[in-house]
């Protein structure tokens, strides 16, 4: 049986193949997450991966099994956050994949909603070089969000898709509506346990939100911070607003923490495609080419007024930025 339900619209037929691949896959780890404690201990530590960061036992399960479905569908490269290199699946393919196999992952133990990012390229000769170019090469991204439902969303260049994953018959069922950033919204998400340690625009946009209706922003904002980013992004797609991991002082996160192949460009890709922005907190990311498979960068996105305004704070005279609630009334409302 297909995994997914045929759409009014059709998914490229070239595409179609590892779609359904990922589908297949993303129904199987949807079942093992909904086991809990009940299953296997998914959130166990297995080890680390070739960036240092902690591995958890669904992280290479998922990885093993995406690797293993997209036999067969086209694919030439395999790009993986929890392998070193890029993977040839078959000399003849034309397409490739980047994929953060289960991002979130540190949630698990939780119950908190984890997922599945990817994005899909055309194949170049050599596998570095054909992910190591900026994002306005994709043909597809998405993810796929394990909560209360199991959703697909993905563009295909033409606007945001919802599929949700019907449990009675294992099929993903494309929703009637599609998700879009609402251009007003009051939340932002960021970790601020690191405020001491960003760079003055950061802090200063922040502090003018914390001000609420009496700083220079004028108005009251709620904050969020989920530590998952398809959760995240899944929240923002619904809701707007804004999400922020910058770059800080901390040894390992100048540059952030997130990567671009992996996590920054497919959500870039998804948000612009639903009317929203994201930036490294200037630069469009979508504009920039990573210089190595596992790169970082900082990554704002969101509602496409609020990220405008995070790269305006950049570009303030330093006196301005560095006054607690400075009289900023180019930033009100």
């Amino acid at each position: 049986m297909p995994m997914i339900a045929m759409p009014e619209r059709a998914i490229p037929d070239t595409l179609s193949p590892i779609v359904e691949a990922l589908c297949s896959v993303a129904a199987d780890l949807s079942a093992r997450i909904s086991l809990g404690p009940l299953g296997a201990d998914l959130g166990a530590a297995v080890g680390a991966n070739t960036d240092g960061d902690q591995q958890k036992a669904l992280d290479v399960i998922a990885d093993d099994a995406f690797r293993t479905a997209l036999r067969g569908t086209g694919l030439r490269w395999y790009a993986s956050e929890e392998r070193e290199t890029v993977e040839l699946i078959d000399a003849t393919g034309h397409l490739a994949l980047a994929i953060d196999p289960l991002d979130g992952s540190s949630n698990i133990d939780a119950n908190v909603s984890i997922g599945t990012i990817f994005c899909i390229r055309d194949a170049l000769d050599d596998g570095n070089a054909t992910f190591l170019r900026d994002g306005r090469s994709i043909l597809a991204s998405g993810y796929f969000i394990y909560g209360p439902q199991t959703a697909l969303v993905v563009t295909f260049g033409a606007g945001v898709r919802q599929f949700v994953m019907d449990r009675a018959t294992g099929t993903f069922r494309e929703t009637p509506s599609a998700p879009s950033i609402p251009a007003q919204a009051s939340e932002f998400a960021i970790n601020a346990s690191n405020y001491r340690h960003w760079a003055q625009p950061i802090r200063a946009y922040i502090d003018d939100c914390l001000a609420g209706i009496e700083g220079p922003r004028g108005k009251n904002f709620n904050m969020r911070w989920v530590a998952s980013l398809v959760a995240e992004t899944h929240r923002i797609m619904s809701r707007g607003g804004i999400f922020l991991y910058p770059g800080d002082e901390r040894p390992g996160y100048e540059r952030g923490r997130l990567r671009m192949v992996y996590e920054c460009h497919p959500i870039a890709y998804l948000v612009e495609q639903a009317g929203g922005a994201a930036t490294d907190g200037e630069r469009p990311i979508l504009d920039i080419a990573p210089d190595s498979l596992h790169a970082r960068t900082p990554f704002v996105f969101g509602t496409a007024d609020k990220v405008a305004r995070v790269a305006t704070y950049h570009d303030l005279p330093a006196q301005e930025v560095s006054a607690l609630f400075g009289n900023r009334g180019l930033f009100r409302a």
